[in-house]
């Protein structure tokens, strides 16, 4: 698009600019300086506009890095106006290349919205409490299935900022026939709202409602509330899938503007899951029942959070046109993401269940109850759980439970890890259970595992990136031979 364009879609005041330069074609906007290349539009975030926006912490002014981002060849800077008095001395030699706004992230998503609308194709939106990430990979698997080409969130870019970051890809190649985005919230401030604005859902799925974020939302009908806004967001006409399994997400049904179309195991559903078999970690056989008919699917990875997020993205690709046997066909092609249910399979003759990602209650259980019935002739079943984080005012209470219900699950071990891991391993103990133990941090956990590691041993490491759970995947990767990987 053209520079001119840019500016006004982010609404942006650029009083010096020289008409030539707001003619020039721009396809590539950035926020870290040291990513930047000659033609880039640089966006100097700052302070005010992270806590505006719903991010946690403390981070640094980059009104600062505009001036090195100018001179590795950024044809613009798109700067706070209150920022820019500090700065103006360092920024003085460059009056025709500064656009002045009030918000950097609120004119990043103003700028996304801009792109989205001149794209102009379908959208699905995925939230959840567990499992969107998952669940957006393989909606976007089964969508290419169908010869669609997907736009889809790297990593976990389902925030205010990684949303239109990842919208603004369509400014340098537009080809996409539909966008598969995952939108995530962790605070009170209308996040999922926001980004349904920078693209309006043609479909919106929501997976579950589980009693994370509560520290922030209050409660977990807090929680829900905030996912549901993902409904409430869809366009005029559009369809909401919803997980029948989870009575607070079903109850979003009254809230679509459109359509619903649902999704469940357990429950009736438009689109439903039966004659679930697991083949231990490789693979989960289940028949798919869409209103058009029934599919044998063979879907590589294990447990029944997996087989809901395939149910999910079976129920976009259902809406989207698709027969069921073209869903099974692009299911067999599905891996999940890295530290997402991956297994490793070492030399020395143990396996790791590594899910370092984020956890919660439900998902800790989940993996538990995978690693279970995907490993019948285990030597010893262990458990490495990273605490929980937050789970609010009850989080000891939460973590005392967590531990009693894996006590009474057929496993060997329980190493609870750091803080609130300390009342999962003593909800362990107070159970009965025989072998659960504390760790101080990863590094202690990933010590005591390697103390005593076995053949014929499988571990689960769940936890959450804050609590760094992936350290004891990493110690033994340096210290064993590893002779396979499986993204499950």
């Amino acid at each position: 698009m053209k520079l001119r364009a840019a500016i006004d879609y982010l609404g942006g005041n650029a009083p010096q600019f020289a008409p030539a330069s707001a003619d020039r074609e721009v396809t590539s906007f950035v926020i870290d300086s040291r990513e930047v290349k000659a033609g880039d539009v640089f966006f100097a975030l700052s302070q005010p506009e992270y806590a505006a926006n719903g991010f946690n912490g403390d981070f640094v002014d980059s009104t600062v890095f505009a001036v090195s981002a100018l001179r590795n060849g950024a044809v613009a800077a798109v700067v706070r106006e209150d920022r820019f008095a500090e700065h103006a001395g360092d920024l003085s030699e460059f009056p025709d290349r500064l656009i002045f706004v009030d918000d950097c992230i609120a004119a990043l998503q103003r700028l996304a919205h801009g792109v989205y609308l001149e794209w102009n194709r379908p959208v699905v939106a995925i939230t959840g409490s567990a499992g969107k990430t998952t669940a957006k990979e393989l909606t976007a698997t089964v969508l290419e299935g169908s010869g669609r080409k997907v736009l889809r969130n790297i990593k976990n870019y389902n925030n205010g900022l990684g949303h239109p970051l990842t919208v603004l890809n369509l400014a340098k190649d537009p080809t996409y026939d539909i966008a598969v985005l995952e939108m995530g919230m962790s605070t009170p401030l209308k996040e999922i709202q926001r980004l349904c604005k920078i693209t309006p859902p043609d479909v919106s799925v929501v997976l579950n409602v589980l009693g994370v974020h509560v520290e922030h939302l209050g409660s977990i009908d807090g929680v829900a509330a905030a996912k549901a806004e993902i409904v409430e967001g869809m366009k005029e006409g559009g369809v909401a899938v919803l997980n029948v399994d989870d009575l607070r997400v079903a109850a979003m049904a009254k809230l679509s503007r459109g359509e619903v179309l649902t999704f469940g195991i357990d429950n009736e559903a438009d689109v439903r899951a039966s004659k679930i078999e697991v083949d231990g970690f490789d693979a989960t056989t289940f028949e798919l029942t869409i209103p058009t008919g029934v599919s044998t699917v063979r879907l590589p990875l294990s447990g029944k959070l997996n087989v809901m997020n395939a149910l999910a993205a079976a129920a976009v690709g259902y809406n989207l046109g698709m027969s069921g046997s073209e869903i099974a066909d692009a299911l067999r092609n599905a891996c999940s993401p890295p530290q997402r249910s991956e297994i490793l399979r070492f030399a020395h003759g143990f396996t790791v269940i590594n899910d370092s990602y984020n956890s919660n209650p439900s998902a800790l259980i989940s993996m538990a109850t995978t690693l279970i019935e995907s490993s019948p002739g285990a030597s010893r079943r262990i458990v490495i759980a990273g605490e929980m984080l937050e789970l609010g005012e009850n989080a000891s209470d939460i973590h005392r439970e967590t531990g009693e219900r894996i006590a009474a699950m057929d496993v060997d071990v329980i190493i609870g890890v750091r803080g609130f891991g300390r009342d999962l391993a003593s909800g362990a103990v107070d159970a009965g259970f025989a072998d659960a133990r504390f760790a101080d941090d990863s590094e202690m956990a990933a010590r005591i595992l390697m103390d005593e590691i076995k053949p014929g041993d499988v571990v689960l490491v769940k936890g959450s990136r804050g609590v760094r759970t992936e350290i004891v995947t990493e110690r033994l990767l340096e210290k064993y031979e590893l002779v396979q990987t499986v993204s499950t």
